[in-house]
């Protein structure tokens, strides 16, 4: 069953394990260890994140080590950029509109 990347980064406990490990591969057993839930639980979300494709498990011996695959988090990026363009676009017109203002009031308070 393949997942939805924007349903498994839903939930603030993966989000955090995605952190962890995009700095670095980690097992299950010290991941778990960041966590106050169960092994059991911290393996339910990792084993969504793999389902989405954001992590991978790769076996070493008897450990199973876990990887980040942020790749598919482009898709989340392509889903934000409209917004954040727009976002960047009204906070600048509120910037110049601001910066107007204070020009205007500066003006006024030299004439006075």
């Amino acid at each position: 069953m393949r997942r939805d990347v924007f349903g498994a980064i839903a939930d603030p406990a993966r989000r955090e394990i995605l952190n962890m490990l995009a700095h670095q591969s980690l097992n299950i057993v010290a991941v778990a260890e960041n966590f106050r839930v169960s092994r059991t639980a911290v393996y339910k979300h990792i084993k969504i994140l793999t389902e989405c494709g954001l992590v991978s498990i790769k076996k070493q011996g008897r450990e199973r080590y876990c990887e980040a695959g942020l790749e598919r988090l482009r898709e989340v990026l392509d889903w934000v950029e409209p917004y954040r363009q727009s976002w960047n676009k009204r906070l600048n017109f509120l910037e110049n509109y601001l910066n107007h203002l204070q020009l205007k009031n500066n003006t006024y308070r030299k004439n006075e």
